[in-house]
């Protein structure tokens, strides 16, 4: 029995290309997995997804400002991607006046449409494999600097070959924690206007209530035109520049899907942690994601507070509370996830196979036989390290606003000959606007004393500074006395006294901003984490990926008739899977899809969350969704597919057997958020955005029927 037991676990934690689990390099589909794709329905060749000599998929897709995919849906440069993603650009535009978030925002022609002066859309051109090029000086002698020193030598010197005299870039990515390095050319549109979005009643449908959940009902799209130059190349924004004719767009299918049919997702999944051991998944789950949760809880207690009391502070503060409650919540389905699925016991076990493995051959346990003790050992040492990271991340550099801001003023101390002053100040200038933008003091004076306090409680005092000890020796710990004197006294927290500052400025004046206590605070805060906890940071890391460049490589020895995927690291990605419902807990069975009898549905319950546009629901009464229903005539909304996705997925296109677009993804049940760090085939799925609904509200509820017709859209 113990044996029948152990072989269906490790049939479980090395089956990498099942079950729907896997991201994949595109342009290894050919080698590796297109075989695979067309047993299970899929009729696209490797060819067609990507190509670097004909137009393929992939010339559709797009990095999306940065962190974000979205992709071309005309051939007039239209791209669609997430409310989410588009939703600092839309809130940029909103005024109480204008309020684009709440009531939505439709260009009825080219001239209305607005620019975002930083966003990006960004295509991948080619990618190549230069292990051989980047490794060919690194032995296995080196220490981890040498090594380090050699291979960003050779990066250099293979992206500066890449793209001389070209208006391209190129990014080296190491694989395999750098047993392979792969490099990513990309060419990037710097022109990109907002087209139309829903109002947040509807793009962001369900909120913080439904983030991360299954049934989903939220219409999370928004779209942008991409522009160029008269000869279709990226140009800064200007008037004169024309909408971009893209080499390929998505053709849209309104067929729709059944329950086992294949899906295919393409994108930029940022990060995901597969091969972490136990002792890694342990502490994420009991102590880095426990201590960031917590954080976040004080820092959203107080938005919350002020952001239901004013429509203007609702405004300022909408994409803050939206990027804090987005992950807060995710970390709470990692560690539930991470339990359910007994991860920790999993790990263990395969590293009780692994280390057998080693063991049994000399040559082996000469290389891998200390491999598990010593990531004991290393995670022990690094544990305080990561732990005092993440408090200087999650209370001083998200925190506390005025600590982020002050920080800035930096550049002023250290101008030199070379320096105009004009340029730097006129830089700050422009921080500081866009900072007191969206600032309300009164909220960060309120979140202030509960980050420094935090972080003196949890922090070992090895990386503490000499502000803590004031507010031990002046304010008697008294954190809130300390505040009130900060945001009293700082010239910081004042916009009229920040421009004067910047305005009057000169090379020998800098006691204003030494001497200002927020400086000060921000000034502590950065030095320690730059001088005592980043170095420290950087060394456990450096340790922790020699160890695991020896532990893959012996775990892809001890399996070779198994292909391993690498971890997402922000490149383009290739997903496939079948959609599919699931049991998330006893007695309770998922459908895979859901409708806006569901919204309604909602609706009823009166929850500000689930408040929805009069003439939404008019639609519904009237039975007005044109084209764009399902063949029983429901109005759908989302579905669920065994997709393996991750955060930079949001906005990927969903696409079908045939190639057509069928959905925008846009999200993960919270059953499934672990599949960072291990993918349950039973639980693990994407939530898509049934491309069908952003059509219904474009063309019936936007009334924008004009970018309708700029579709490729397949009806049968």
């Amino acid at each position: 029995m113990k044996k029948f037991v152990f072989v269906i676990i490790m049939a479980f934690v090395f089956n990498y290309a099942g079950a729907g689990e896997g991201m994949w390099i595109p342009s290894l589909l050919k080698k590796f997995n297109i075989e695979d794709m067309h047993k299970k329905g899929f009729k696209l060749s490797a060819e067609e997804i990507y190509s670097i000599n004909n137009s393929s998929l992939k010339d559709a897709v797009v990095l999306f400002g940065g962190g974000c995919t979205g992709e071309l849906i005309s051939d007039e440069g239209l791209l669609i991607t997430n409310h989410h993603c588009g939703y600092g650009a839309i809130q940029s535009h909103s005024s109480v006046e204008h309020n684009y978030l709440k009531d939505g925002f439709w260009a009825e022609n080219r001239d209305e449409e607005l620019a975002n002066p930083g966003l990006e859309a960004t295509f991948l051109v080619r990618i190549e494999d230069v292990s051989e090029q980047v490794l060919e000086n690194v032995s296995s002698d080196m220490t981890e600097s040498k090594r380090s020193e050699a291979i960003q030598k050779a990066i250099e010197k293979v992206e500066k070959e890449a793209t001389e005299g070209t208006n391209y870039n190129a990014v080296t990515k190491p694989f395999y924690y750098g047993n392979e390095f792969y490099m990513f050319v990309y060419e990037s549109y710097k022109d990109v206007r907002l087209v139309g979005a829903p109002p947040s009643s509807i793009g962001k449908f369900g909120g913080d209530s439904d983030n991360w959940m299954w049934p989903r009902h939220t219409g999370d799209f928004s779209l942008f035109r991409i522009y160029a130059d008269e000869n279709n190349e990226p140009a800064e924004y200007d008037e004169s520049n024309e909408p971009y004719n893209p080499e390929k767009h998505l053709s849209i299918s309104l067929e729709g899907y059944e329950e086992g049919d294949f899906t295919m997702v393409m994108g930029y999944p940022a990060s995901t942690e597969q091969y972490l051991t136990s002792h890694g998944v342990s502490l994420i789950k009991d102590v880095r994601h426990p201590n960031r949760i917590d954080v976040r809880d004080k820092r959203l207690e107080v938005m919350n507070t002020y952001m239901d009391e004013s429509e203007s502070v609702k405004i300022k503060y909408a994409a803050k509370q939206s990027g804090a409650s987005n992950a807060w919540k995710k970390w709470k389905g990692v560690i539930r996830g991470l339990e359910r699925f007994n991860a920790i016991e999993k790990k263990k076990d395969l590293e009780k196979q692994f280390q057998s493995w080693a063991n049994a051959d000399k040559k082996r346990t000469e290389k891998y036989g200390n491999l598990i003790p010593a990531f004991k050992t290393t995670y022990s040492e690094a544990e305080p390290i990561f732990v005092a990271r993440d408090y200087f991340v999650e209370t001083g550099y998200y925190g506390i606003e005025l600590v982020r801001f002050a920080r800035n003023f930096n550049k002023l101390l250290e101008l030199n000959e070379k320096d105009t002053i004009s340029d730097v100040t006129s830089e700050i200038k422009s921080q500081a606007k866009d900072f007191f933008k969206d600032y309300v003091k009164a909220i960060d004076r309120e979140i202030c004393p509960k980050m420094l306090k935090t972080y003196h409680e949890n922090v070992s005092e090895r990386f503490h500074f000499s502000t803590l000890e004031l507010i031990e020796e002046k304010f008697g710990n008294n954190f809130e006395e300390y505040a009130e004197h900060l945001y009293s006294n700082s010239v910081f927290v004042d916009s009229n006294k920040v421009y004067k500052l910047i305005d009057n400025f000169e090379l020998q004046d800098t006691s204003v901003i030494l001497e200002d206590p927020a400086y000060q605070l921000a000034n502590q805060y950065f030095e320690t984490y730059s001088d005592k906890i980043r170095p420290s940071y950087n060394k456990q890391n450096t340790k922790l990926d020699s160890l695991y460049r020896d532990y893959v490589t012996g775990l892809k020895q001890m399996k070779e008739d198994k292909v391993f995927w690498p971890d997402a690291n922000f490149t383009m990605r290739v997903a496939y899977g079948e959609v599919k419902g699931y049991n998330p807990r006893d007695a309770v069975v998922y459908r895979h899809y859901t409708t806006l009898e569901g919204v309604m549905e909602k609706n009823r319950k009166g929850i500000k969350d689930y408040k929805i546009p009069d003439k939404l629901k008019n639609l519904y009464k009237q039975e007005n969704f044109g084209k764009y229903a399902r063949k029983d005539g429901t109005m759908p909304i989302c579905f669920v597919a065994t997709n393996h996705t991750s955060g930079g997925n949001s906005g990927s296109p969903v696409i079908n057997a045939e190639g057509h677009l069928i959905g925008v993804n846009f999200d993960r049940n919270w059953e499934g958020t672990m599949s960072d760090i291990m993918y349950d085939p039973s639980q693990c799925r994407n939530i898509t955005l049934d491309i069908r609904y952003p059509l219904f509200i474009i063309d019936k509820f936007a009334g924008a029927d004009h970018l309708i017709d700029e579709m490729t859209i397949i009806e049968e």
